[in-house]
């Protein structure tokens, strides 16, 4: 099972008890971002563009809790930034794990050998490292040649020590579904718990704005990828979400579902947009103009996105609204196979992946911004 009973009971029970109490807009993750600041300059990013004083500034250790506490949410998210480059992300962790949240540290791994030692396994925390595909898609994806064998020798150290560790995977137009399958092979065989996938989202301070999927190459790219699966892949997310990013269901946006806190203070109103801050946890969910946000409300900087952090609540959420939704989720887990004839033709189509026509990508000048659509 690609999450720990233990973990997946404490997140029904808070699920169910949200719903006994009818709260309609609740918290599932807390995406807790205690510093911008990284080691890499990935194209598709839009957290490390800031000025050097922005990017030199961490929340303390004391500043975290407050927001774990306010938030309340079962799991929290450590994303960056790089977090293992957070000079007190050891006591950020005691603290969580004092509190009894299951930890996702996102980091991209190139510091996770040299760091391990901070760290003692538990069923708490995770270590979620960031690989975008193969290495050669990798490597193009982070603007680093040698990326790949370095997250590999962390992942490899990690799970020698017997620590928990899942991959995460942001995927943009271009990217080959086959290569992506035999990327699963490749996660399975290393020995990871389980995997993440979500498409990127076009943020606006990344450099390449290119290849930022619209909705429709998104479904066409995860139904591909998703169907005709091997019994061996395992996914740590809802089954739900991934039949949402194959176009078999229809989710709305639930941006409180994944509530941001970082440097600037609780982010409006998720992780990718910045349309404000409050000051607490209580003002965000009062304050925040929840209905202009999500495709269905027109915005059109929400128009291509599917991103995990808008809908995983979601499927999350059907799962525990209704018997349907539970039996939809047991037949998501259970069945995983999705036989699809037509999706096997979509592995025969010809494409040309964007890292073999293209060099890595300078984040040196202003690249022209150009807009995706749902083509």
């Amino acid at each position: 099972m690609p999450v720990p009973i233990s973990q997946a009971w404490t997140v029904a029970s808070y699920v169910l008890t949200q719903k006994v109490k009818g709260r309609k807009q609740y918290p599932l993750v807390l995406m807790l971002e205690p510093l911008y600041r990284c080691n890499l300059a990935c194209a598709g990013c839009g957290k490390i563009q800031y000025p050097a004083h922005v990017l030199k500034r961490e929340l303390s250790p004391e500043e975290c809790f407050k927001a774990v506490d306010e938030c309340g949410a079962p799991m929290v998210s450590i994303p960056g930034g790089e977090p293992l480059m957070h000079s007190q992300i050891e006591k950020i962790v005691e603290g969580l794990l004092a509190r009894r949240k299951y930890i996702y540290l996102c980091t991209n791994a190139l510091l996770l050998k040299e760091k391990l030692h901070l760290f003692k396994p538990s069923k708490y925390l995770t270590f979620s490292v960031h690989l975008d595909g193969q290495k050669e898609h990798h490597d193009f994806s982070v603007c680093r040649e040698g990326g790949y064998e370095l997250a590999v020798e962390g992942i490899k150290a990690a799970l020698a020590r017997g620590f928990r560790v899942t991959t995460n995977t942001t995927l943009f137009d271009g990217a080959d579904p086959n290569s992506v399958r035999a990327f699963f092979d490749e996660m399975m065989k290393l020995g990871v718990e389980g995997m993440m996938l979500s498409p990127g989202y076009n943020y606006d301070k990344a450099p390449d704005q290119k290849h930022f999927l619209g909705r429709a190459r998104t479904r066409r790219l995860f139904r591909a990828m998703l169907s005709n699966r091997k019994p061996a892949w395992r996914f740590n997310q809802s089954m739900l979400f991934l039949e949402f990013l194959m176009g078999k269901r229809d989710f709305r946006c639930t941006p409180w579902g994944m509530p941001t806190y970082s440097i600037f203070g609780w982010q409006k109103p998720c992780y990718l947009l910045q349309d404000g801050y409050a000051d607490t946890f209580d003002e965000l969910m009062a304050t925040t103009e929840w209905g202009n946000y999500g495709t269905e409300s027109g915005n059109p900087q929400c128009a291509n996105c599917m991103v995990h952090s808008g809908y995983e609540a979601s499927g999350v959420d059907y799962t525990f609204s209704s018997l349907k939704g539970l039996l939809a989720t047991a037949r998501a887990t259970l069945f995983t196979k999705n036989t699809d004839e037509e999706a096997l033709l979509l592995l025969n189509e010809p494409l040309k992946p964007v890292h073999a026509h293209n060099p890595l990508v300078q984040i040196e000048g202003n690249p022209e911004k150009l807009e995706e659509t749902r083509a």
